[in-house]
């Protein structure tokens, strides 16, 4: 299912940031520090099983559930 990569960022972002733009600002800033740009995915990136291992793992280190 194309997207769920897309979907999951969105998801520990809106976690993470809890409504405030400009944590989320802060959460973009640090993913892409770890590796990962979430503006090079949209909903119809196919999905790669070692980007999505990737993204559950920060959404681990960052203790958050997606």
């Amino acid at each position: 299912m194309p997207g769920q990569i897309k979907r999951e960022i969105d998801a520990i972002i809106a976690q993470r940031s809890k409504g405030s733009s400009t944590l989320a600002l802060c959460i973009k800033t640090k993913l892409i520090l770890k590796g990962l740009d979430p503006d090079r995915y949209s909903e119809t990136t196919p999905d790669d099983p070692f980007l999505l291992a990737k993204v559950r793992e920060l959404a681990e280190s960052l203790k958050v559930g997606v």
